[in-house]
């Protein structure tokens, strides 16, 4: 089934099919449970067959990326709810042993943060606690011990892009279909469930941006989503749209950090290396795709009453009205007040901290709040061997915008990291989203005939070669 739909040039029918998806999944947990079993039943034993790693890789992106719309349909315990949590683990392992690795530095990673699972200062932190807080980092150690090195052309980065870009359609239409009428709406400056389609605002927003982000990306490069340019654009104004109306920031903002950084590596490429890499004009598109930006902002704002724009100030109910005064705390929504508390216990904790979950009971003014600042969190929960590891992520970092790639696959890489970093900062390590775009990251594209003209009829041969 993977198979298939990589090597399908009928983009129209699946897009669509995605959206039907999305609808069928908004009355019934069903018709979403049905389809990824299938899914899994038709493609599983065949990717664990196979030498080619690319279609191990799309079989990851496909199946980790409905983790929100199965948390949307409530398809647990059939679907798990931290569905990308646990497949992800369990298919890096695999891919590991199957597929070999060219670095250590993710294995070093997972072993910096194990020794804070064997102690608990708090004395509260239950299994399930300890799985929630510690999975993410260990998916994103797995993932770069898996990925870093990992080597696909640039035709298959497309097709990797395309079909991630399918369960979000999925998660899109389940949003708008399960969204009350807009007259029915009321809106306050805080974050909207009634908008978010039954999952939590932050990371609908989170995938909603991603949306935004990767539409933005074929929208510039002229590559398809649809196969038609109008829907093209419908869907990157509706992803911007939906996601801006969670009145959560975090997300949206990312997806600008993604288009910002695309257009930066775009804009600081010499003119020589425009026409090597037939890099995209900043003409037409860009200006079309900003207009739409700022069309979709407008409209979103009007709708809510002007309230979106105050939201994105930083404007709370109690700075309007006075009982409150507006600080960083008010403006990141409580994230600043967590993140100084957490410093705290790692300076009481220096060395090892407080243990897995350990935090959110022994701070004092945000107790019993979970941490949505990833460092802060590896800072008071694994002390020093936190720092390491985000250290290492840091060195990963400036070692890839240091590296020598095309600009396009360059910008492209950066900005998954990036956005994934970032996304640390405001919704932690909780989904499947930070492991899997810093591992996308670090994958070597090799792009054909490097240094010359590549003709329409080349891509289009090699994007449908078999996978």
């Amino acid at each position: 089934m993977i198979k298939r739909i990589i090597l399908s040039k009928n983009y129209l029918f699946w897009t669509i099919f995605h959206v039907l998806l999305g609808v069928a999944s908004s009355l019934s947990p069903f018709g979403l449970i049905i389809w990824f079993y299938l899914v899994v039943g038709t493609s599983f034993l065949t990717i664990i067959r196979i030498k080619n790693v690319f279609p191990f890789i799309i079989f990851i992106t496909y199946l980790t990326s409905f983790e929100l719309l199965a948390r949307m349909s409530q398809t647990s315990p059939f679907i798990p709810y931290e569905l990308g949590k646990y497949l992800l683990c369990l298919m890096l392992i695999i891919g590991v042993f199957k597929f070999g690795f060219n670095s250590y530095l993710g294995l070093i990673m997972v072993v910096l943060i194990l020794p804070s699972i064997f102690f608990d200062l708090s004395g509260k932190v239950d299994k399930q606690g300890l799985i929630f807080n510690l999975m993410g980092p260990i998916n994103v150690g797995l993932a770069i011990w898996f990925f870093y090195g990992k080597s696909i052309t640039k035709i298959q980065l497309i097709k990797l892009l395309r079909i991630s870009l399918l369960p979000l359609i999925s998660v899109l239409s389940s949003i708008i279909f399960k969204s009350p009428s807009y007259d029915e709406l009321e809106f306050t400056l805080g974050a909207s469930f009634a908008t978010s389609g039954g999952g939590g605002s932050n990371q609908v927003s989170t995938l909603l941006g991603i949306g935004i982000f990767i539409s933005f990306l074929f929208l510039i490069n002229k590559w398809k989503i649809t196969g038609n340019r109008i829907l093209d654009f419908g869907l990157f104004f509706l992803f911007g749209f939906q996601g801006l109306l969670t009145f959560s920031r975090g997300g949206i903002i990312g997806g600008v950090l993604g288009i910002l950084v695309i257009l930066f590596f775009i804009m600081l490429s010499a003119e020589s290396d425009k026409r090597r890499y037939k890099l995209p004009k900043l003409g037409k598109i860009f200006v079309l795709a900003a207009i739409l930006l700022m069309i979709t902002f407008q409209v979103a704002d009007n709708l809510t009453g002007g309230l979106l724009g105050l939201r994105y100030l930083g404007e709370t109910e109690g700075t309007l009205a006075g009982t409150k005064e507006k600080s960083i705390d008010s403006i990141t929504t409580g994230r600043f007040n967590i993140f100084m508390e957490d410093l705290e216990l790692w300076e009481e904790n220096l060395v090892l901290g407080v243990g897995v979950g350990a935090s959110s009971y022994l701070r004092g003014g945000s107790q019993f709040y979970l941490s949505h600042v990833e460092l802060s969190r590896l800072l008071s929960e694994h002390g020093i061997l936190g720092l390491l590891y985000f250290i290492i992520l840091m060195y990963l970092m400036i070692r890839l915008i240091k590296s020598k790639k095309p600009p396009m696959e360059k910008g492209i890489l950066v900005a998954l990291f990036l956005i994934a970093i970032y996304t640390t900062f405001h919704a932690a390590m909780r989904t499947y989203l930070t492991p899997w775009f810093i591992g996308l990251s670090l994958m070597e594209i090799k792009y054909p005939k490097l240094g010359s003209k590549i003709s329409k009829k080349e891509v289009s041969k090699e994007a449908h070669q078999p996978v």
